[in-house]
């Protein structure tokens, strides 16, 4: 096999993400109306503001809208984990961030497989959070080592679709005839499937220690628990939801609406009570565990941003009695700079650089001496908005509590258990932020050589 024969990483995971929509719009009926929706939604908002779409168009978001989704998974072993790793590094996706949802009473701790370079981003995002079980928290730990063994006793992967992993790992890469096998395959592992591994009483004994640990202990596979399209207004997606008789949840998880929107908003539609065979009955129980999610993205946060925004978060978690949450969290974000030019002056988002048609006519050394501030008010560099691509702790624990049956708000403090993850993965997690450190600062890079600059500008990061 010729490298040139070879099918890119980009080009599978796109197959892929096609794939599981089509897939999900087959399991979920409703997930194919929030298209249709999200759809709708996006084309108003682009008819009506040629400003946004020059501002993704110029961010490389506007081609990837469409494409743009991001699926869910829990595992329920370390060894699913580490293989799950080496699956998704065929489609070019590599864990970025940890996220601790015990935190928020939820037994698990997860991160997010997406791809993590420029060109990788602009060509599909999609991306996979991914949680694995901590039985560990499991008070009745001999419930746990019952859960264990369940989970001992399933192989979540097809024997095609572990060769065809080996087989890009041996040779470093797959044509397209085996590209379409592996998505084909992997697909399998998400798929629903409604016939339980186990009994209705140990299923009952696990939902009541907690609902998630029964929806990843009782099954089969990790069947995708929801499949996320990218909306530009998601306050008026959520308005139109029931309309379009999709029953959405109360509050729309993240910052409050703003004109730049900044890191993530979600909603979801509840979850599906979907009937399912226990072992050995005779008539079918229910489950519920898969719903529909929608997410908003905005501008990517720096660290000190990021410190701000939680800051502010925490503030507007202990409203008034009586107050309602959405209320408070408008009023305190009043104090969070809602304009561009004060968020890159202040160092509080990422800006990728690139120059303007004046910049790319003047690039020579004649503009050396100049810093980036200046740059940017001679015209000759314009300062667009990296676009988060990962998830908040409070928003995804937000999200699976209002689908497994709890409306409970609190607060949050840290409670990682990082490292024993990295060693269940089998590597270190990338640091998003670092990540959005490197693509300012190459992007600032790329500006100072075409203008014939050599020096550092300093950035704030």
């Amino acid at each position: 096999m010729t490298r040139s024969s070879l099918v890119s990483p980009d080009d599978i995971r796109t197959r892929f993400s096609r794939a599981m929509s089509d897939m999900y719009r087959q399991e979920v009926p409703q997930y194919g109306t929030l298209l249709d929706l999200v759809a709708d939604i996006n084309a108003d908002v682009l008819a009506g503001s040629p400003e946004l779409r020059d501002s993704l168009a110029r961010s490389a978001s506007l081609e990837r809208l469409n494409l743009e989704r991001h699926g869910a998974i829990r595992l329920g072993t370390a060894a699913e984990l580490a293989t799950m790793r080496r699956v998704f590094a065929v489609m070019g996706m590599e864990p970025v961030g940890y996220y601790d949802l015990s935190v928020a009473g939820i037994p698990v701790h997860s991160t997010a497989f997406r791809p993590v370079g420029d060109a990788a981003l602009a060509a599909n995002p999609f991306r996979v959070f991914t949680s694995l079980l901590r039985l560990d928290l499991l008070e009745d730990q001999a419930l746990a080592a019952q859960a264990r063994e369940i989970l001992q006793r399933r192989n979540i992967f097809t024997a095609r679709a572990l060769a065809l992993t080996e087989q890009f790992e041996r040779g470093g890469g797959l044509d397209s005839a085996q590209a379409d096998e592996f998505v084909e395959q992997v697909r399998e592992t998400f798929r629903w499937h409604s016939e339980a591994t186990v009994t209705a009483e140990t299923y009952q004994a696990l939902h009541d220690a907690h609902r998630l640990i029964a929806d990843v202990v009782c099954f089969a596979g990790p069947h995708i628990n929801h499949l996320t399209p990218r909306t530009l207004d998601i306050d008026a997606l959520q308005a139109a939801m029931p309309g379009r008789g999709i029953p959405a949840k109360e509050v729309v998880e993240g910052p409050p609406r703003r004109k730049h929107p900044i890191l993530l908003r979600q909603t979801s539609f509840k979850a599906l009570e979907e009937p399912v065979r226990f072992l050995g009955a005779d008539t079918a129980g229910t489950h519920t565990a898969r719903f529909g999610e929608v997410e908003q993205r905005g501008i990517a946060l720096t660290r000190k941003g990021r410190q701000r925004y939680d800051a502010l978060l925490a503030r507007a978690r202990e409203q008034a009695p009586g107050q309602r949450y959405e209320d408070r969290l408008t009023e305190v974000f009043t104090e969070f700079p809602d304009d561009l030019d004060t968020l890159r002056a202040e160092g509080l988002a990422f800006f990728r650089y690139a120059l303007t048609d004046d910049g790319l006519r003047h690039a020579d050394p004649s503009a050396a001496d100049l810093d980036i501030d200046a740059l940017l008010a001679r015209g000759l560099v314009q300062a667009n908005p990296i676009t988060y691509e990962d998830f908040l702790p409070v928003s995804a624990a937000g999200i699976f509590r209002s689908n497994l049956g709890s409306a409970e708000q609190r607060n949050y403090s840290a409670n990682e258990a990082r490292a024993a993850f990295e060693r269940d993965l089998g590597c270190a997690v990338h640091d998003e932020i670092a990540l959005y450190e490197a693509a300012q600062a190459e992007s600032l890079a790329r500006v100072r050589a075409l203008l014939g600059q050599a020096e550092d500008a300093a950035l704030p990061a």
